[in-house]
C-alpha cells in the first residue's frame, strides 16, 4: 500500500474539527495535525472525515429484486449496490439479508444462497469498493427461517443477526388499522384479511421457538444480536436477557428509554432524520437525538441518506456538533459490531477516509478511501 497525505483539510476527528493535515501508511492513519503542510493532496480547505459504517440496508435487496417477481444476477446487482454505497461515502457496510420464506418470497432459501455467495466471491477476488460484511435479517414467524440461517450463519462475511417479526398487530405495527391503511393497497379487504390471520397464526407457532435457537446459535457463533421495532419494556427485557447489543429502530419513547438504560445502542433510520418523522408513523429520530437516545444511524433504504442526516442533525438539535453528529455513522456503529479498528480519525485505525464539500449546505462526496486506496 502506499502513502498518502492529505493537507489544506477540515479533519473531523472525535471531538473536534481541525484545519490541517493527515498522513496514511500501510492502509492506516499514522499522523494528523493543525496547521499548514507543503506537500500532499491539497483537499482546498474540504472535509476529511472518517468512512461511514452502514448496519442496516436493505438496499442489495432491492437491486436484486427491483420489481415483484423480477429477480436480478446477483453478482451485477453487488456491483451496482458498491458502487453507490462507496459513492455515499460507505466504506463498511453489513449487507442486510433477510432469511426466511413468505407467501410473497416462498423460496427465499435460493435466493439467500444466491446473494451470500455473490458476496463471498467478490470481496475474495478483491474487486469490491467498500467493505462488504453481511447481516442475516431472521424473520422470526417464517417456517424456514432457522434452516435457512443454520446454511449461513458460519460464513465468515456474517458478523450480525437481527430478529424481526413483522407479524400485524405488534411492534411497528401495533394497530391492525394503521397495518391495513399501509398494506391495504396490495390486497382486497377479504385478502388482507387471511393474510392477517395466517400470519398471527405464523407468530403463534413459530417466533418463540425461532427466536431461542437463532439467540444460543448467535452466542455460539459469536455474532452480534440485534432487536428490530421493540415497542414496549417487555420488548427491550426480552432483548436484554438475550444479549441483544443493538435495538434497531425502536417505534415508541418507551421503548428507546428502556434501551438506553440497558446498555442497548439505539439505532433509526437516516431516512427518518432526514425527512423529519417515520414513513409508518412511529417515533421521529431527530426527537430521540434531542432525548439522547440514539447512537446509531442507518440508511435503510436510501444510501445517501447517512451522510445527509449527519449534517442535518447539528442544524436541528441545539448543542450538537458534528463530531457527535458523525460518531452515529461512523465511530458508534463500528464499535456497535465489534469492529474497533475503524470509524474514526486516530492514529493506528484504518484509512477510511471520505472528502466533502458542502454545496448548498448538501454534503458531496469527492473522493472515498479505503484502506489508504482511493475507491471512489
Amino acid at each position: 500500500m502506499s502513502d498518502v497525505v492529505f493537507r489544506n483539510a477540515r479533519i473531523v476527528l472525535g471531538d473536534e474539527v481541525i484545519e490541517g493535515s493527515l498522513s496514511t501508511r500501510d492502509g492506516v492513519i499514522s499522523a494528523f495535525a493543525a496547521g499548514s503542510a507543503q506537500s500532499g493532496d491539497d483537499l482546498d480547505g474540504d472535509y476529511l472525515i472518517p468512512g461511514l459504517v452502514e448496519l442496516h440496508t436493505d438496499h442489495l435487496e432491492t437491486h436484486y429484486r427491483p420489481r415483484p417477481g423480477v429477480f436480478w444476477d446477483a453478482m451485477a446487482s453487488l456491483h451496482a449496490h458498491d458502487v453507490q454505497i462507496a459513492g455515499s461515502g460507505v466504506t463498511t457496510v453489513f449487507d442486510a439479508v433477510r432469511v426466511g420464506s413468505d407467501s410473497e418470497m416462498p423460496e427465499m432459501g435460493k435466493h439467500v444462497a444466491a446473494l451470500t455467495s455473490a458476496i463471498a466471491r467478490a470481496r475474495a477476488d478483491g474487486w469490491l469498493r467498500s467493505d462488504h460484511l453481511i447481516h442475516l435479517r431472521c424473520e422470526l414467524p417464517s417456517h424456514d427461517v432457522v434452516e435457512q440461517f443454520e446454511a449461513h450463519a458460519t460464513h465468515a462475511e456474517v458478523r450480525l443477526a437481527s430478529m424481526m417479526d413483522h407479524t400485524p398487530g405488534q411492534r411497528q405495527f401495533r394497530s391492525l388499522d394503521d397495518y391495513k391503511r399501509f398494506y391495504g393497497v396490495r390486497r382486497t379487504p377479504e385478502e388482507l384479511d387471511r393474510y392477517i390471520e395466517a400470519r398471527l397464526a405464523d407468530h403463534a407457532r413459530y417466533s418463540a421457538p425461532h427466536r431461542a435457537h437463532i439467540v444460543a446459535r448467535a452466542r455460539e457463533l459469536g455474532l452480534s444480536l440485534a432487536s428490530h421495532d421493540d415497542a414496549t419494556i417487555a420488548h427491550i427485557e426480552e432483548a436484554a436477557r438475550d444479549g441483544v447489543a443493538i435495538a434497531e429502530f425502536p417505534t415508541t419513547l418507551e421503548a428507546a428509554a428502556a434501551a438506553h438504560d440497558a446498555g442497548l445502542a439505539i439505532l433509526m433510520g437516516a431516512p427518518n432524520v432526514v425527512r423529519g418523522k417515520s414513513h409508518s408513523g412511529n417515533i421521529s429520530a431527530t426527537d430521540l437525538v434531542r432525548a439522547g437516545l440514539l447512537d446509531i444511524l442507518s440508511s435503510d433504504y436510501v444510501p445517501f441518506a447517512l451522510l445527509q442526516a449527519a449534517f442535518v442533525l447539528p442544524q436541528r438539535v441545539e448543542g450538537m456538533g458534528l463530531p457527535a453528529a458523525l460518531a452515529t455513522v461512523t465511530r458508534n456503529p463500528a464499535r456497535s459490531a465489534g469492529l474497533d479498528d475503524r470509524g474514526e480519525i486516530a492514529i493506528g485505525k484504518r484509512a477510511d477516509l471520505v472528502r466533502i464539500r458542502l454545496i448548498d449546505g448538501l454534503p458531496v462526496v469527492r473522493g472515498v478511501w479505503r484502506q489508504g486506496i482511493r475507491v471512489s
